[in-house]
């Protein structure tokens, strides 16, 4: 009897080939043609060249990253304290090729038509790698519009902040070339309500903007806690004020900023979030004393900006994972993408990962175009719908993706996990649900002309009787303000359906534009998968695919 004979139980057959190394910009034609509608097209060789990273080295790194959590250093070897955080090489190659590639300052430095377009083109592809190294990115590049609100203080450190170089040793500013930037704003008793905080600033000398203070408090998140310095509020005598507080002072010398321990996170592995005590930590004030709530608000529109880059960017991956599964697996001896109830699925998925895309680049439109006064007010209500609306559809999303690989998609082998435990910060980070319909009601009732902004945007329908028709009903709705905070979150969805609706009605391609409006203002069911008849699901399944080129 042969003793092997048995050693080979079965044939390894009906398996999905391998999508790393995948150019993750050539196979996205939705990001190709929205890039180009509001005018990034200029963009596209950098793209081009991101996209294969993207797919390629940065995704390996990206689950290495992950597997390799960062680890908290309070001492060294001699009992000193030292305060590090020390990551995994990959998060490093994350960062340096962000960095390196502009993705935290592109339109700081380079700020023509398209460029916030552009750089969210780019983040959008370096998020489906991995959303880890994120809050850094997003907090350095958002910080440039803060810290320039005091002139001084923005003459230092600005241009360090938009340099392409990234420097992840524990030295003070002077001795780097480009510098990272982080935000520390929540407190243990009050999270969003940052008005409850309780830290205090002293001045050292003379008070007021510029100026050097100390804070005595504690800050119970505070993410990317190895950041070059950070954006903050405390009290100070004429109220809640923001200040700039650097990990070093300028002799060198730590500053007194300590870190308590990280967080351990759903999700966001690869990132270090952390709880901070600052015991006399120096800091220099930005903007007016007192308006320390207005002032960060500079920055926290463009984080949410990129809450909605990044939770659009995780539903393309998901969709990518799923439509690359389903294109080959074959069940039933047929290929799961040929049959009805998953093109169902698949083209219901693509559907709202292409209308999250294109709220998304409509932003970057009207960032790009900041001093127009229309753009200027549909960027100020539409931080809050979009951050809300794409981040809170990202995790159902994601689910429903999982599921179109079976077993295969809940295991660490495939991006999926982490792709469904990454995406609820987006949604938590920057102010939940609940604060950003508040912040719509606040902005369309105390914002002169926002409302009319919204509705000259929306127009008339686009000649669509379904689109009119929501239109008008919005219209009422706003007019009724009983109980309007109660109905904040119909209100707040209602928007984004329309104007997801009208962009994509805009941009010309009617099995895209149909497909929606019939599911999101017709029949369509209360999950993924139950678009009505009459859609071109192959049309749009074909459009979702990757195929390797």
């Amino acid at each position: 009897m042969n003793l092997h004979q048995y050693a080979e139980t079965h044939d390894v057959f009906n398996q999905v080939p391998p999508l790393e190394g995948t150019n993750l910009y050539r196979v996205d034609l939705p990001l190709q043609e929205w890039v180009r509608r509001f005018h990034g097209g200029w963009a596209e060789e950098r793209l081009d060249t991101y996209g294969a990273l993207a797919g390629g080295p940065l995704m390996a790194a990206g689950f290495l990253a992950n597997e390799h959590k960062p680890e908290f250093k309070s001492h060294d070897r001699y009992g000193h304290r030292q305060d590090l955080v020390e990551f995994h090489p990959a998060y490093h190659e994350l960062m340096r090729t962000a960095i390196e590639h502009g993705i935290p300052s592109l339109p700081w430095t380079d700020p023509r038509a398209g460029a916030h377009v552009a750089r969210a083109g780019l983040s959008y592809l370096h998020t489906q790698a991995e959303a880890g190294t994120g809050c850094p990115l997003t907090m350095t590049f958002a910080s440039v519009p803060a810290l320039k609100l005091q002139p001084d203080i923005a003459e230092q450190w600005v241009p360090k902040i938009v340099a392409t170089q990234y420097d992840p040793r524990n030295v003070p500013m002077a001795q780097k070339a480009g510098v990272t930037i982080g935000m520390a704003m929540t407190e243990k008793q009050g999270g969003t309500d940052v008005r409850a905080n309780t830290t205090k600033a002293y001045p050292v000398g003379i008070p007021g903007p510029g100026q050097a203070y100390e804070l005595v408090g504690h800050k119970w998140f505070c993410s990317a806690p190895m950041c070059d310095a950070f954006l903050t509020l405390a009290y100070s005598e004429k109220g809640l004020s923001c200040f700039l507080l650097p990990r070093h002072r300028p002799d060198g010398t730590r500053n007194q900023f300590y870190v308590q321990r990280l967080k351990n996170k759903l999700g966001n592995w690869s990132n270090a979030s952390s709880e901070v005590e600052y015991r006399g930590a120096l800091a220099w004030m930005i903007g007016e004393e007192g308006r320390g709530v207005p002032t960060i608000i500079e920055m926290v529109a463009l984080t949410r900006f990129d809450c909605m880059i990044g939770s659009s960017a995780l539903m393309r991956q998901a969709l990518t994972q799923a439509a690359h599964h389903c294109a080959y697996r074959q069940v039933g001896g047929r290929v799961l993408a040929e049959q009805p109830l998953m093109q169902n699925v698949l083209a219901d998925l693509a559907l709202e990962s292409e209308a999250a895309l294109a709220l998304t680049m409509r932003m970057g439109r009207a960032l790009d175009h900041a001093h127009d006064e229309q753009e200027e007010k549909f960027a100020r209500l539409v931080t809050a719908i979009g951050k809300y609306w794409i981040c809170k559809r990202a995790p159902a999303m994601i689910n429903e993706a999982s599921e179109c690989l079976g077993g295969a998609g809940y295991v660490e082998e495939t991006v999926l996990p982490r792709l469904y435990r990454e995406a609820p910060v987006n949604s938590i980070w920057e102010g939940s649900g609940n604060v950003q319909c508040l912040d719509v009601l606040r902005a369309l009732s105390k914002e002169p002309g926002v409302l009319d902004a919204l509705f000259a945007e929306l127009g008339d329908g686009h000649g669509d009787a379904r689109l009119k028709a929501h239109i008008a009903q919005l219209q009422t709705a706003f007019r009724d303000t009983d109980d309007i905070q109660y109905r904040a979150r119909q209100l707040t969805e209602d928007v984004a359906i329309a104007l997801q609706a009208k962009l994509l009605l805009e941009a010309g391609n009617a099995t895209v534009s149909d497909a929606f409006l019939a599911s999101r203002l017709g029949q369509g069911g209360r999950v993924y998968g139950t678009l009505p008849r009459g859609i071109d699901v192959e049309a749009l399944v074909a459009r979702s695919t990757p195929h390797p080129m």
